[in-house]
Formats: C-alpha cells, structure tokens, sequence
C-alpha cells in the first residue's frame, strides 16, 4: 500500500505532478530526458492545416493550471504550479499558485485578476450558468489535499469562499449538469487513495451534499455531459472501465469498457453526440483512439493519432473537429498537435508549437481561434509563452 509519504514524493516531482504514473507502490514515471528537444520536433511534420502563433505571455509562469471561458470571452486560468523555492517542493524550483489572471482576444494580453484563497494544484474550475467560475478542491503544499471550494466573479474580479466538499480530493473530475449543478467525481487522497466518491454543488444555496459513489474508485479519468445529460466517466489509473451518472436517479450504472486503460487521456464530446477518447498513458503514452456511441453503450476504435501523447489538450473546433496538443510524448514534452476529422475517423497533423509543453490549459475562443497556455517543457522549464490556433480555411 502506499504510504503518505510515498505519495507526497511521487506528488512533488514537477515531471509527474498532474501527470502519470503513481502505482500503488509509489514507483514514478522515470523522467526520462535521452532525447534532446531537437530530435522531438524532428519527429513531428513541420506544416499542418491551420497556423500556430504566439501570443502575450501569462503574467506567471505555470503548468498544471484551470482555464475557463467566460461568459465575456475572456479566459481565466488559475492556480497551478509556478517557478520560486518551496522546500515543499523538494529542490526542484517550483512552488503552487494561488494566483489568477485574465486573458482579453481583443488585445491578444494576460492581466492579474484577484487571488484565490488557497494555492490549489490538481483543482477544477467550472463556469456556473450565473456566470461565475466555481473551483474545488485540489492540493496545497502547505496543508495537504482540499475539500475547500471558492467563487470568481468577472464582474468583480474577487474570489469567495463557498461551501467545502465532504471530501477532500484532487485529481478528481467536475461537470456542469444541465440542472445548473456541479457533479464531482473520484479523485484522490492519501486517506482513501483513488476515490469513488461522487457528490453535488447547488450554486442555488451554495451547499455540497453527497450522492451515489461510482461503481469503481478512480482517479486520472475523464468525465463528459452526454446530450441525453448524462455524464460518461471513463478510465483512470489502470482502468479500461467506464460508467454513467443519471442525474434524474442519482445512480451510477457500468456501461461498456473502453478497449484499452488509459489514464491522463482526453473525452471529447463530438457534434454528433458520440465521445472520443485520446490518448493517454498505459506505460507508454498511447496513440489508440475509441468513440463511444451512447445509443449502444459500447465503445469503437477508430484511427489511431500520428505519436503517442498523454497530459494533452483536445478541443472541439467549431467546424467539429478536435485539436490535440501538446501533452508528453515518448517521456518528454510534446512539439506536435494533431486534428482529429470525425466524418473519416482520420488524424492529420496540425503544425508544431514553438515549444513541446505537457500540462498545458487551452480554452476555445469565441472567434474560433484556441488559445494554449503554460505548461512543463522540460529543459526550458515552466513555460509563460502562450500561443493561438487558427483552423484553415
């Protein structure tokens, strides 16, 4: 079993901090760096549709961090881990942020916006109907893992604290129920381990209340809104399984099994109402890809992506194709970023980013463009540098 002491240490290590592998004897996944950054971006076509550039840089530079579109189109990131000396953080250069800015397309700038109470990594961040920002959870060096859960208000551009969760997690998923509720699933403690846990926000009244616990424990999973609003969870440490939470019953069921584990992967809800799931990690990072159709319950491979990523983003572009960036591939940062086109079940490379990045955020933009931001990029460290992606023609 694994100790406290073993998970902190495994926790701590910026190179597996949001990403892979902590298995149940604590082993971490060697931070292999034999391949030099030029050798990655060789290995990634240099041209793709689309166009990557760069745009203004974070205010802080982080990795591991939130970033949620707001109703006014700008995006707010916060939290994460940043550069400065914690001895938390065991000599490795970085320390947890309780930091928040905003980014504005109009001017293409980051600016400082309020604070959060609490330094959070490991957290989530989700835009309520009211147009608030609720984050939840997560973990401070200092204190240890968070049920504590706190409010932004654009308007204001102040945080405050709300109702804690009953449980204390990081790790975890949270879901914008179409009822206006947040649905919190599994995640992580040292007490528990991998949680099944699931309970529920009601911005009504401000209260957390506990509903039925998943089937399985995990933690590293992905979570998606079905549009028969239902929430599809999927995989985890270990874990090929998959489950559904109806939010008329307040029950979890088992559906169909993914056909390979994967944990640190993306869950893509497509235009038509089917889920794509990318990549990965199941020693190595994968390159399989599977939808699941919900009128069947059962899940399909389809084409798998050009290099195997886990710790990327995906994003649903506007003409229904998903963007894949970034993420860690064959142990290092990832250059490359790939397009996933649904009506051929084909991948095509979208161009490579002026730096590889894993753990990065990214949020689409209202004019279509995707902004990436942050992340870990090995010998360059904790990256600043944002950059937009604007889909061809």
């Amino acid at each position: 079993m694994k100790t406290k002491s073993d998970s902190q240490s495994a926790f701590f290590n910026p190179r597996v901090l949001i990403g892979f592998a902590l298995c149940a004897t604590g082993l971490v996944l060697a931070a292999a760096e034999d391949k030099t950054a030029t050798e990655l971006s060789q290995s990634v076509p240099a041209q793709g549709p689309g166009q990557w550039k760069v745009t203004g840089s974070l205010v802080t530079a982080r990795y591991g961090h939130t970033s949620t579109l707001l109703s006014n189109g700008q995006v707010l990131v916060a939290g994460g881990i940043g550069v400065g000396v914690d001895i938390a953080c065991q000599g490795q250069n970085c320390v947890d942020l309780a930091s928040a800015e905003l980014y504005d397309p109009a001017t293409g700038m980051w600016t400082s916006t309020g604070s959060m109470a609490v330094k959070r990594i490991g957290h989530t961040a989700t835009l309520l109907q009211n147009g608030q920002v609720l984050v939840a959870g997560g973990y401070d060096f200092t204190t240890g893992y968070l049920a504590s859960a706190e409010l932004y208000d654009p308007a204001t551009g102040v945080w405050t604290t709300t109702d804690g969760m009953v449980t204390a997690r990081q790790r975890h998923t949270a879901t914008l129920l179409q009822n206006g509720q947040v649905l919190v699933a599994g995640g992580f403690n040292s007490a528990t381990g991998s949680l099944a846990s699931a309970e529920l926000y009601d911005p009504a009244t401000g209260v957390w209340t506990t509903t039925d616990s998943m089937v399985t424990a995990r933690d590293r999973h992905t979570a998606t809104l079905l549009q028969n609003a239902q929430v599809l969870v999927a995989g985890g440490v270990g874990l090929a399984s998959a489950e559904l939470y109806d939010p008329a019953t307040g029950v979890w069921t088992t559906t169909g099994s993914m056909t390979t584990a994967r944990q640190s992967h993306t869950a893509t809800l497509l235009s038509s109402g089917e889920v794509l799931a990318a990549g990965g990690y199941d020693n190595p990072e994968l390159s399989s890809a599977e939808l699941y159709d919900p009128a069947t319950g059962m899940w399909m491979a389809t084409g798998s992506m050009g290099v195997g990523r886990a710790s990327h983003t995906a994003t649903l572009l506007q003409n229904g194709q998903v963007l894949v960036a970034g993420g860690r591939q064959e142990g290092n940062p990832a250059f490359g970023a790939e397009l996933y086109d649904p009506a051929t079940g084909m991948w095509t490379s979208a161009g490579r980013m002026g730096s590889g990045r894993e753990i990065p955020a990214a949020s689409l933009l209202p004019n279509g463009q995707v902004l990436l931001s942050g992340g870990y990029s090995g010998r360059l460290g904790i990256l600043a540098q944002s950059q937009l992606y604007k889909s061809a023609p």
